[in-house]
């Protein structure tokens, strides 16, 4: 037996030249009804959102890590393990190299010409001045004011651009500023190997520059090992905000401490995107890790771990302004903030609710391992309402499939809470493993809808990693979902496949 998703198709994906194997995508934010998302003219403005990033282990991270070779790779950190061969990610600046070299240092200078490993500039953005496809600019170890502004950077499909640490050497460290970095209409560019800190609104911003309406205005987006912390003055900033921004991989990076009701992550009409194997933690207040709305679509949201990581560590749609959407609103048909977004795989730890579906249409949660909420597993809410010529369909059509959930009764009052304005009877639930450790007699979910071969009460017998042995109920226990192909670790499914985000090993 086999499930469909109302729409699960593999990612045609962002990358020029290839799409991810087995691949979907993506997430959004809080009740705070904040419809500031992106400033249409391009500049950052103090729309506010914040984001994420440091170590597990609660401490600042790896600032002395040594960045990557500044080239586009292959290999994906899987959750930390090699994997089978499944999950496999295919950026399109693989295998390339760069033709030249700009070297920035902090004892450069931003003379006319610098750039060169005997004259580096001082500051990234002299470095970009005049660049052409094919370049890397390497940026040594050190630290680095922040409020660099490039508008139309462009590389080329044979020729990327590379921004980012130099090999070998300790992550730079860009802090300050409004913002760190801020892109507007970039194509094809790699931004990796970057510490950003202590910026005043945002960490990083990618957009569109205003062009709402054209999709390739800012396309072609690989962002790889970034450490985004402590953004912010308390509000409503984030640690990565893409608005408008198609074909885009966000891979192996980290983000903790972004404001206090921003994101992690904050996607405002974006279109097929892949976030993997990143660590968000430590996101305060009403704030989450991951938000897709505006309406976004085709985003899969993989492979990811979120320890507490915001009142909603994925928000699957939002609340935007209407002038913000990307594409601009249809005043003839249905409209949504977000479609197809596909939250599989991923690892969750506390949060108010880890997955809330806020005028999500066709969108898929399955293959969640999910700990300890704080006070539901998931909301079904909606923001964006008819109005003002425009028609929003509800929160719909949507599977919760192969999720393994353990809470404790004692905190979680309704598991899936239920808003008005939605359309909960087109929810399927499938396969789920629902366990209250405090209270196994207590632990059915009432659902909105009955669910079909769920598991209920049963303890899953989950490992200190969240993984799962072959003894678990949880092994074989699950349903075959099309175009979900590999577990947190990049492992191939079984068939049928175990319950939550691991397969057995």
């Amino acid at each position: 037996m086999s499930m469909r998703p109302r729409r699960s198709s593999p990612c045609a994906f962002l990358l020029a030249v290839a799409a991810t194997a087995g691949c979907n995508a993506v997430g959004n934010h809080g009740d705070d009804g904040d419809t500031s998302v992106g400033d249409a003219t391009g500049s950052t403005g103090a729309h506010g959102e914040s984001g994420p990033g440091s170590g597990a282990d609660g401490s600042d991270g790896d600032a002395t890590g040594s960045s990557g070779d500044g080239d586009a790779d292959a290999s994906s950190s899987g959750g930390g393990d090699d994997g089978d061969g499944c999950g496999a990610i295919v950026a399109f600046a693989d295998g390339l190299a760069p033709s030249s070299e700009r070297h920035v240092a902090t004892g450069g200078t931003d003379a006319e010409g610098c750039g060169a490993v005997a004259s580096p500039c001082a500051t990234l953005q002299a470095a970009l001045a005049g660049i052409t496809p094919g370049t890397a600019v390497r940026i040594h170890a050190g630290s680095y004011a922040g409020g660099t502004f490039a508008a139309g950077l462009a590389g080329s499909q044979d020729a990327p651009i590379w921004i980012g640490g130099a090999p070998g050497e300790a992550r730079p460290v860009i802090e300050g500023g409004d913002v760190a970095i801020h892109l507007a209409g970039a194509r094809y560019v790699v931004l990796h190997d970057l510490e950003i800190r202590n910026t005043l609104q945002d960490g990083l911003n990618l957009d569109d520059g205003g062009a709402t309406a054209d999709p390739d205005a800012a396309r072609w987006i690989e962002l790889r090992g970034l450490f985004i912390h402590d953004i912010g003055t308390g509000g409503n900033n984030d640690c990565l905000k893409l608005s408008g921004v198609n074909d885009y991989l966000v891979r192996d990076g980290e983000f903790a401490a972004c404001g206090d009701s921003g994101s992690a992550i904050d996607q405002v009409g974006c279109h097929r995107g892949l976030v993997v194997d990143n660590l968000f933690r430590d996101l305060p207040g009403p704030g989450n890790a991951v938000q897709t709305k505006g309406g976004s679509e085709d985003v899969e949201i993989r492979g990811n771990r979120f320890d507490h990581a915001g009142e909603r560590a994925v928000n699957m749609g939002g609340s935007t302004g209407f002038e913000y959407f990307r594409p601009p609103l249809d005043a003839t048909a249905a409209n949504a903030e977000a479609r197809d977004i596909r939250v599989v795989s991923n690892r969750f730890v506390g949060s108010i609710s880890p997955i809330a579906v806020v005028g999500c249409v066709g969108c898929l949660v399955a293959h969640n391992t999910i700990v300890d909420p704080e006070h539901w597993v998931l909301r079904i809410l909606q923001e964006s309402v008819s109005g003002n010529g425009y028609e929003f369909a509800p929160a719909s059509d949507t599977t919760v499939v192969d999720n393994l959930v353990v809470f404790a009764r004692a905190q979680v009052g309704a598991v899936v809470n239920v808003g008005p304005q939605t359309a909960p009877e087109t929810f399927t639930f499938s396969h789920n493993l629902w366990f209250a450790h405090d209270d196994p007699g207590a632990s059915d979910p009432g659902l909105p809808v009955t669910e079909d071969a769920g598991i209920v009460g049963v303890d899953p017998m989950l490992r200190e990693d969240l993984g799962i042995d072959a003894s678990s109920p949880a092994a074989g226990a699950g349903v075959v979902v099309e175009g979900v192909d590999a577990d947190a670790n990049g492992r191939c499914w079984a068939a049928p496949p175990s319950i939550g985000a691991f397969e057995v090993p």
